[in-house]
């Protein structure tokens, strides 16, 4: 239960979740898109974006979109193609197929089935990671063997179990859609998140590590894959005097103007990097004998990008909190709290937290669709084996703007440590 026995004073200025950071360099290539009146969907920004980033990853060729989720829908679209061939009319190309998608995750990961006709299939998550757990996409595929696609995110800038869920794909012949979009500049044995995918997506949305303030890439080792994505993101013109259309086409192609922003935040991503790793590492040393745990990562093959640090709170030192879909109450106790009640004292003192991610199936847009733990089928909430739910209620995000300092941070943990007071 919290007190303010130091009687500390809200923060002046908001201490954000994460908001974006510019350092100048945007505002250059912005105006050169302004000076060379390249104001529109192609440019030299363009270009030397998808350059830039696909080198940084490792991939052959990026395609520059809108926003991440176009990135993941167009992906989620080419993956259906190569397994079930071109949609019919109005129609998608995953039309009435299941594709086994993360759980634990944003929306948008699983609107891209969605999107293209598909029925998700939720898969649980592992408690290593806070990721898809390979053991319950191990059990999906005896439950439903004839699914071909897998769609797994990694949550918070963690990169997940990659090898593992690649070698259950790969006994079972299924395609991977990696959505990366939280997680640019996180490594696995040494290699980019964004590149381990058949298909692969990131996302520059306003709160990312790097940010154009949207936008998103799609990237491949693929030109087929490549020309087509492009071709697609601008109404899937064909080569004619005139607007011709032989297929449906979208307008998903990243503006040059977006593009500037994000060319000059790019040389900036290692250093995000740090700035965020010294925020996590600061609340773990400063959480030191409180009941509670960060959000985990695989140290031995894993090195996140710490988008955003997270604190779990351990089962016996949780006060009682219920939650409906959209309010969430708690009882304060002694020595006990609840991340409803360490979100609320945060607004207090003007700093922002949320909860974490809420399970997919738990979701009401989709309530009616399976959900495979470890141990089996799921179909109803409050099994002891839903992991996802667990963390979702245990856990929260906490403040992580790079921008915080070390002495407004030692103010946030000392307000979560009065919260057990």
């Amino acid at each position: 239960m919290f007190q303010n026995s130091k009687n500390i004073k809200p923060f002046e200025k908001k201490v954000w979740l994460s908001s974006p950071t510019m350092h100048g360099d945007e505002q250059k290539w912005v105006n050169d898109a302004f000076v060379k009146n390249w104001i529109t969907t192609a440019g030299e920004n363009i270009n030397e974006v998808e350059r830039i980033v696909a080198e940084r990853i490792g991939v052959k060729y990026a395609v520059a979109l809108s926003c991440g989720t176009a990135a993941l829908h167009l992906a989620t679209k080419l993956a259906g193609e190569r397994l079930y061939g071109q949609a019919k009319p109005n129609c998608g190309t995953l039309q009435g197929h299941k594709v086994f998608c993360s759980d634990m995750t944003f929306n948008a990961t699983v609107n891209s089935v969605t999107y293209e006709g598909g029925e998700p299939v939720f898969i649980d998550t592992e408690r290593d990671t806070w990721n898809i757990s390979p053991a319950a996409l191990e059990r999906a595929f005896g439950l439903y063997p004839d699914v071909k696609l897998v769609m797994f995110a990694h949550l918070y800038g963690v990169p997940a179990k990659i090898d593992e869920i690649r070698a259950v794909c790969t006994r079972h012949g299924a395609l991977i859609v990696e959505d990366a979009a939280e997680s640019l500049g996180a490594t696995y044995k040494g290699k980019e998140t964004g590149c381990f995918g058949d298909y692969n997506a990131i996302s520059f949305n306003g709160n990312k590590i790097i940010t154009g303030s949207s936008g998103g890439m799609f990237l491949t080792n693929s030109k087929e894959d490549a020309d087509k994505v492009r071709k697609w993101s601008t109404q899937s013109r064909e080569a004619a005097p005139w607007y011709q259309h032989v297929e449906m086409g979208y307008n998903y192609r990243m503006s040059n103007i977006i593009a500037g922003v994000i060319r000059g935040q790019m040389n900036y991503l290692d250093e995000h990097i740090a700035q965020k790793r010294a925020i996590y590492e600061r609340y773990k040393k400063g959480f030191e004998g409180l009941p509670v745990s960060m959000n985990p990562f695989d140290a031995q093959n894993s090195q996140p990008n710490y988008w955003l640090s997270c604190l779990l709170i351990n089962a016996d030192a949780m006060c009682l909190q219920k939650r409906t879909d959209t309010e969430a109450t708690f009882a304060p106790e002694k020595g006990k709290t609840c991340p409803t009640e360490i979100l609320e004292t945060l607004a207090k003192f003007n700093a922002e937290g949320r909860p974490i991610w809420k399970p997919m199936h738990m979701q009401p847009v989709y309530s009616g669709f399976d959900y495979v733990t470890a141990d089996g089928l799921l179909k109803s909430k409050g099994s002891k084996t839903d992991v996802g739910a667990d963390i979702f209620a245990r856990g929260l995000c906490l403040p992580s703007d790079n921008k915080v300092t070390p002495e407004q941070q030692d103010i946030i943990i000392e307000i979560i440590r009065s919260c057990f007071e």
